[in-house]
C-alpha cells in the first residue's frame, strides 16, 4: 500500500499529489523535502531509492520537461510493482500533458489543471495485478531430474574399487605424462615390464616375505641417500663478523654530536635542554598574513579536447534542397536532439575510468556517472554543444556540489560562541594509524594561537610509544614561536598528559575540567590511531566521545587512499553508532585531509570522503611546517580532478 505519490517540477511547484493513507495533507512534505535536500540538490542521484525515517522513497526524473515523480511507502513492505508503476505514471503523464508543456511552458505549469486521479488509479490497479499474476513454480518430475538419467549399474560400488575420477581434471595431467613418456630414453622403456613381473612375483609370496623384502629395499634406498648427502661441498670462507658503520658523504662522522640518549631524565620537561631551531623552518612563509587560513590552490592548464559532434538525425542530406534543407540545417545547429543513454554511455565510461585513475573509489565513480546520466537523460542539448562537453560540464557541477556539503563548519565562529558561554571549545581527532593526527593537531593549534585563542592539548593517545613526547615537543616549539611575553604573560598552549596505559576517556574529561578552571579557549583531544575493524578500540573511542560530548569530531584521513577511504569512514561511523549508549549517537562532524602535497592531481580521496559522509573537509594538510594548513577550494580540487 502506497503512502503517497506526488509529481512536481524542479522549480518546486507541485502539479499533482495522491495520498494513500489517512492523515494531514502535509505528511508527504518532510520526506520529499529531505529527498530534495539530501539527493537532488547534492547530486547524489546514482540510486533511485531514498530512505527517510520509516519511509522508502523512489523517484524518477524527467529532464526534458523538468519534472520529478516520487512515490513513498513503508520501508518494511516489499512492493515489487513500484518500479513498474512509476515508469507507467511517468509515461502516461508526459503523453497526456505533452502539448501543454511544450506550448505554454512555465505558464502552463502555473495555470494548468492536472486531473490525473482516474488514470493513476487505473495504472495502480494494473501494476498490482501484474505483480500477482505469476505462474506458480512447478516441481520437476523424476524424469526431468538428473537422477533419472543414471543407471543402476553406475550406482553400484564394489569393495576395493576406486571411484572413477572426473575426466576433465585428468586431461592436462594425461597430456603431460604422454609428453614425458615420448621424451624418455629407450633404455628405460623396459622398466614397465620389470615392474609388472615384480608385481606378479610379489603376489605369489607370503605376507611376511613381502614385508621383509620391502624393508630391504627401504634400507638400500636410505643408504644410497646417505652416501649422496655425505658428499657435501667445500665450506665457504667465513665472512668477517660484525658490521661496519656506514659513513655518509654529507653526514657527520662524530657520534657524540648525534647522541641524545642522556639528554632527558625519565622524560621530564625540566631536564630537557632548550631546543634551538630556525623559526622560518618551523613556520614557513613569514610574509603570509598571521591567522589566515588560505584556500587550496591549483593551476590547471586548459587543454583543447577533440570532441565528436553528434550528427542530428533530423539534419537533411545535401541532396534535399529548398526551404526544407535550410530549415533542417538551422534546426540541427540550434540543437533539437534530446540526449539518450546510448549517446552518453561511451563518454560516461571514459569519465568513470578517468575518476578511478584519479583515486576516486570505484563504487563512488559508478554512482557519480549514474547520477549524471539520470540528470541528463532526455534533456535537449543547447546550441553548438557536444555530448562530451555536456556530460563533462554536468559532472564538474556535480563534483563542486558534492564538495560543498549542506553544513559548513566555521571553527573560529564556534570558538567565540563558546567563549561567550564561558566554556572551552572541545575538538576530538580520530582516525587510523599513521595518517598524521598529532602533526595536524599541532598545525591547527598554531592557527588557533595566531587568531588569539589559548589551546590545551589533551594527550589521550596512551598506547603508541612516543605519542606524549611528540606532543610535548610540539608544545615546546609552539611556545617558543608564541612566548608568553608576546601575549601579556599568558601561556598560549599547554599539554595535559597523564602518561601511558591510562583510560583515554578519563584523561579527556580531566583535561576539559582543567581547561574550564584555567580559562583555556580550546581543548584539542588527541586519540590513538586504530583500525576500523578493531572492535575494542572502537568501543573505547565511542566511550570517549559519548562521555565528553565534544563540540567537533574530526576524522583525520590521508589523501593517498582510494577505496579504503570509503571503508574507513563507513565503519568508523557505524562503530560510533553501534557502541554509543545514547539514543542519537554522535558521529563524525568533519574531515581533516592530510598529505595533500604528495598526490599531485590524484585528488579523488576528497570526493570519496565527502560523498560517503556528506560531511565537509574542514582542513587540508599540505606540508611539514606549522603554516601548511589550508581550507578546501572545491573548484581547485575539481580542476585537478578533471585534468587529463
Amino acid at each position: 500500500m502506497l503512502d503517497f505519490f506526488t509529481i512536481f517540477s524542479k522549480g518546486g511547484l507541485v502539479l499533482w499529489c495522491f495520498q494513500g493513507v489517512r492523515g494531514p495533507a502535509a505528511a508527504a512534505t518532510a520526506p520529499v523535502n529531505a529527498l530534495i535536500r539530501s539527493v537532488l540538490l547534492q547530486e547524489r542521484g546514482g540510486n533511485n531509492s531514498f530512505t527517510h525515517e520509516a519511509l522508502t522513497l523512489k523517484y524518477k526524473l524527467d529532464n526534458q520537461f523538468e519534472l520529478v515523480f516520487v512515490v513513498g511507502f513503508q520501508k518494511i513492505l516489499t512492493l515489487t510493482y513500484v518500479d513498474k508503476l512509476i515508469d507507467d505514471v511517468h509515461k502516461e503523464f508526459r503523453d497526456k500533458y505533452r502539448n501543454e508543456f511544450q506550448q505554454k511552458g512555465t505558464l502552463g505549469l502555473l495555470n494548468g489543471t492536472f486531473d490525473f486521479k482516474d488514470d493513476f488509479m487505473r495504472l495502480l490497479r494494473d501494476a498490482e495485478e501484474s505483480s500477482k499474476v505469476r505462474a506458480p513454480t512447478v516441481m520437476k518430475t523424476f524424469e526431468q531430474s538428473l537422477k533419472s538419467q543414471k543407471t543402476v549399474k553406475c550406482m553400484i560400488e564394489t569393495r576395493g574399487e576406486k571411484p572413477k575420477e572426473k575426466v576433465k581434471n585428468k586431461k592436462n595431467k594425461g597430456s603431460k605424462k604422454e609428453g614425458t613418456e615420448a621424451v624418455a630414453a629407450p633404455g628405460k622403456a623396459s622398466t614397465g615390464d620389470k615392474q609388472s613381473s615384480a608385481a606378479g612375483d610379489r603376489e605369489e609370496l607370503t605376507k611376511d616375505e613381502i614385508l621383509q623384502k620391502n624393508r630391504e629395499e627401504f634400507f638400500k634406498r636410505h643408504m644410497k641417500a646417505g652416501e649422496k648427502s655425505s658428499k657435501s661441498p667445500k665450506p665457504e670462507a667465513q665472512k668477517e663478523k660484525g658490521k661496519k658503520p656506514r659513513v655518509w658523504d654529507l653526514g657527520n662522522s662524530n657520534a657524540k654530536v648525534l647522541d641524545y640518549s642522556n639528554s632527558t631524565t625519565n622524560g621530564s620537561v625540566e631536564a630537557c635542554p632548550v631546543e634551538e631551531f630556525d623559526p622560518d623552518i618551523a613556520v614557513g612563509d613569514r610574509n603570509r598574513e598571521p591567522g589566515r587560513l588560505y584556500d587550496l590552490e591549483y593551476e590547471s592548464d586548459d587543454e583543447a579536447e577533440e570532441e565528436k559532434v553528434i550528427q542530428n538525425p533530423s539534419k537533411p542530406s545535401v541532396k534535399k534542397g529548398g526551404l526544407g534543407g535550410m530549415f533542417g540545417m538551422l534546426k540541427g545547429l540550434v540543437g533539437s536532439k534530446s540526449l539518450t543513454r546510448e549517446d552518453m554511455d561511451p563518454v560516461l565510461e571514459k569519465m568513470k575510468d578517468h575518476l578511478i585513475a584519479k583515486n576516486v573509489a570505484a563504487e563512488i565513480a559508478v554512482q557519480l556517472c549514474e547520477s549524471v546520466a539520470k540528470k541528463l537523460e532526455g534533456k535537449v542539448m543547447g546550441t553548438f554543444t557536444t555530448v562530451t562537453s555536456t556530460v563533462k560540464q554536468a559532472l564538474q557541477e556535480a563534483l563542486v556540489q558534492i564538495l560543498q556539503p549542506q553544513r559548513r563548519v566555521d571553527v573560529l565562529r564556534d570558538v567565540m560562541d563558546a567563549q561567550r558561554h564561558r566554556r572551552p571549545y572541545v575538538v576530538t581527532f580520530c582516525g587510523v594509524n599513521g595518517v598524521g593526527k598529532s602533526t595536524n593537531l599541532a598545525k591547527i593549534s598554531f592557527w588557533l594561537i595566531e587568531n588569539g585563542f589559548s589551546v590545551l592539548i589533551a594527550a589521550c593517545d596512551t598506547f603508541r610509544a612516543g605519542a606524549v613526547e611528540q606532543l610535548r615537543t610540539h608544545t615546546r616549539r609552539l611556545n617558543a614561536l608564541h612566548p608568553p611575553e608576546s601575549h601579556g604573560g599568558r601561556t598560549m598552549v599547554q599539554l595535559y598528559e597523564k602518561g601511558y596505559g591510562k583510560d583515554a576517556a578519563g584523561i579527556a574529561m580531566e583535561a576539559i575540567s582543567y581547561a574550564r578552571n584555567q580559562g583555556f579557549d580550546v581543548v584539542l583531544v588527541d586519540t590513538a590511531g586504530r583500525m576500523q575493524d578493531n572492535a575494542p578500540l572502537m568501543t573505547a573511542l565511542a566511550k570517549l566521545i559519548a562521555v565528553n560530548a565534544p563540540d567537533l569530531v574530526l576524522f583525520v584521513g590521508e589523501a593517498l587512499v582510494g577505496n579504503e577511504a570509503v571503508d574507513q569512514l563507513v565503519k568508523f561511523n557505524k562503530a560510533l553508532a553501534d557502541h554509543s549508549m545514547a539514543q542519537t549517537p554522535r558521529l563524525i562532524d568533519g574531515i581533516v585531509l592530510t598529505k595533500f602535497d604528495t598526490i599531485d592531481d590524484k585528488v579523488g580521496a576528497a570526493i570519496s570522503m565527502t560523498y560517503i559522509t556528506s560531511k565537509p573537509i574542514v582542513f587540508v594538510g599540505t606540508g611539514q611546517t606549522y603554516c601548511d594548513l589550508r581550507s578546501l577550494n572545491a573548484k581547485a580540487v575539481v580542476a585537478a580532478l578533471m585534468k587529463a
